[in-house]
């Protein structure tokens, strides 16, 4: 038996899963997806590291080519999980989004009910993340020398607070999953 049902009257098709760089969107993705009857997880970073040549990074200063680059990820991300929506599964959508571009994609997907979830561990937590991956982002001069606690202040003061925030410095990832399941039963009921 699944979590949630995905007919049109159970809740969202589409779940946003958004947050900064480690704070778990593509674990807890999915994880949520796994608990779902027909799921779909689409991750948006694909659309980026398809670019084998002439990718722009965003950075802290983006250049208009990075944010050209990144409109269009999102609007390909947005159209790909419209498409699987469209033939029936709930999908969920993880990337990072933030600042202006978080209400853009709510706008975007609208049709589809969207569910915003926002992963927001703290700087910290995030920092210590990042330090047990292969690949860092922070303190990296790609990414435009980002600290955990730079990025998240623009989650904090940039981005506008829709959805579901949580701060998961402190869960498990099936206590993260079971809250967000939670809220999707509670706004299909």
């Amino acid at each position: 038996m699944s979590d949630l049902q995905s007919d049109a009257t159970a809740g969202p098709r589409i779940v946003v899963i958004t947050g900064c760089m480690g704070a778990g969107k593509s674990t807890v993705a999915q994880a949520l997806a796994e608990r779902l009857p027909k799921a779909v997880h689409l991750r948006g970073d694909l659309f980026r590291r398809m670019i084998v040549s002439g990718r722009v990074e965003m950075s802290q200063n983006p250049s208009p080519e990075a944010e050209r680059q990144l409109r269009l990820r999102y609007d390909l991300a947005w159209s790909v999980a419209a498409q699987y929506a469209d033939a029936g599964f709930t999908v969920v959508y993880q990337d990072v989004i933030l600042g202006e571009f978080l209400g853009w994609a709510a706008e975007q997907l609208k049709a589809y009910r969207p569910a915003v979830i926002v992963l927001d561990p703290s700087a910290e937590v995030l920092a210590a993340r990042d330090r047990a991956r292969a690949k860092n982002i922070y303190d990296d001069p790609v990414y435009g020398s980002w600290t955990a606690g730079q990025i998240r202040q623009v989650l904090h003061e940039h981005t506008p607070h829709i959805g579901l925030w949580l701060d998961t410095s402190a869960q498990s990832l099936d206590e993260t999953v079971s809250e967000i399941l939670a809220s999707l039963r509670q706004r299909a009921g």
